[in-house]
């Protein structure tokens, strides 16, 4: 695990993407400048590029990408994941990855605080801090029946009904990588970027058949 402090040492451009929640937050770094923000509300998939639009950047500026590989919205996550996948094809660059709960976790959370990430099914993705360091805190998947006091990031979908209690709302600022958080050990090298899964896809095998007619009936 490395900071973003450490990263810029030896990447000082960096893109970083975070799209786990209902707004896509773009930070840029560049040597001798200050980071700069942008935030939007929106699909990831028109959001990313107006942004960059926006800030006058192209993905060819930089030497590093940093995304948040979730848990949070699969279809955002995976959009970035894409177009990260796309760049580092054009020219080979090195990607990093940080779990989306740790933010929270580790800017506003103390020891036994459980934050919350809806996983649909009645279940949910929880992280409870176990030390001062989120990244080393394995996430699990509770059911809401088994949860008590919990904390939420703002902007986060939900499809599962809240416990009860409900949870304590939290900001999300992905900015904090290059502030408060910029020597937190969060981030992990993720040269084959995609939304993050508690557990491996499973899928159905398909046996193909030939079509047949049906029979009449006598």
């Amino acid at each position: 695990m490395t900071s973003i402090r450490e990263l810029l040492t030896e990447h000082p451009s960096l893109l970083l993407i975070d799209a786990a929640s209902t707004v896509l937050h773009l930070g840029l770094t560049r040597p001798g400048i200050a980071p700069v923000w942008l935030h939007r509300e929106g699909e990831a998939s028109s959001t990313l590029f107006a942004l960059l639009a926006e800030s006058g950047a192209s993905p060819n500026d930089f030497d590093g990408f940093v995304f948040c590989e979730g848990p949070g919205s699969m279809l955002g996550i995976r959009t970035v994941a894409t177009a990260l996948r796309t760049w580092v094809a054009l020219r080979p660059r090195p990607i990093w990855s940080y779990r989306s709960l740790d933010l929270p976790a580790s800017s506003r959370g103390t020891v036994g605080d459980a934050f919350i990430c809806d996983a649909r099914r009645q279940s949910w993705h929880v992280l409870t801090l176990a030390d001062e360091t989120a990244s080393a805190t394995p996430l699990r998947r509770l059911k809401t029946e088994q949860l008590a006091h919990t904390f939420m990031p703002a902007g986060f979908r939900t499809w599962t009904p809240l416990p009860d209690p409900a949870p304590t709302v939290v900001p999300y600022e992905p900015s904090e990588l290059t502030g408060a958080l910029i020597d937190a050990p969060l981030l992990r090298a993720n040269p084959e970027p995609d939304a993050y899964q508690d557990t491996a896809p499973d899928y159905v095998r398909w046996t193909p058949q030939v079509h047949r007619a049906p029979e009449a009936s006598r």
